[in-house]
């Protein structure tokens, strides 16, 4: 009986012992891989979906809270220690939207579940020429029995997420296909722009039906190096108490076929 537990106790040792050394090469930097593969397409590991939040090339909402990111201290001019100050809007960059946005006693950002945030999502592909991504349209892809859906947009196709400039013709989220990805139980919804409402619209009501169903709303997606198709995606929001809305940081994986 010893004999068996030790036996057991080693091929458990030798398991784990393979699990940890795949992890070291998945978690492996970027520069020591090889220049061959360095060079290809990935098919596996995570890709930053993140727009980097910079005021000189992040695109900012009209009327929203600039970016404003100084040094209180700096090692490059002679300081002893290196100290930021960031000032931006909740709804900067890459950001969820929570229900209390929109939603009278909705739940704010740091009262979203974790679940909708982690795990599977479909990237759909729109045109370049569609701004508004209406039910028509919606039934154009296949989208149905996606827990989370994101929308890869012309914003993509024309790096609009890092230029300064706000671009009101970004494509958006119509109400009737807000409401189909509601009635359908989509958990999470993604756009590529700062936001997936019209510029415009007289009444927010794409977000009112998704986060009025608790579905949060993820804006300002960098997407252009992410192809259509079926991901992992973890999304986590700084956990700002009692607000609406927070910027995150979001990466996906492709997963395989």
């Amino acid at each position: 009986m010893r004999t068996d537990r030790h036996d057991a106790h080693r091929r458990w040792a030798a398991s784990a012992l393979a699990a940890l050394s795949i992890a070291a090469v998945a978690c492996a930097p970027r520069q020591e891989r090889t220049p061959a593969a360095a060079s290809e397409v990935p098919t596996s590991g995570w890709i930053d979906a993140t727009a980097t939040l910079d005021p000189a090339t992040t695109p900012v909402y009209e009327g929203d809270a600039p970016m404003k990111f100084d040094f209180l201290k700096d090692m490059r001019k002679g300081d002893g220690l290196t100290l930021s100050v960031l000032s931006l809007g909740a709804h900067s960059g890459t950001h969820v939207d929570a229900p209390m946005h929109f939603v009278s006693g909705g739940a704010s950002v740091d009262r979203v579940p974790l679940e909708p945030l982690i795990g599977p999502a479909r990237v759909i592909d729109i045109a370049d020429g569609v701004q508004a991504i209406d039910a028509a349209e919606l039934e154009r892809h296949e989208w149905r029995g996606a827990p989370r859906v994101l929308f890869r947009t012309r914003s993509s196709l024309r790096g609009w997420m890092a230029s300064p400039t706000f671009h009101r013709d970004f494509a958006y989220i119509a109400p009737d296909a807000a409401q189909l990805l509601a009635d359908a139980g989509v958990q999470l919804v993604g756009i590529d722009y700062i936001s997936a409402e019209q510029f415009g619209a007289p009444e927010p009501r794409a977000h009112r039906i998704l986060l009025g169903k608790g579905i949060p709303i993820v804006e300002g997606l960098a997407l252009a190096d992410v192809r259509a198709g079926e991901y992992d995606l973890i999304v986590l929001p700084i956990k700002v108490g009692g607000h609406e809305g927070a910027p995150a940081r979001a990466v996906v994986r492709r997963r395989a076929p």
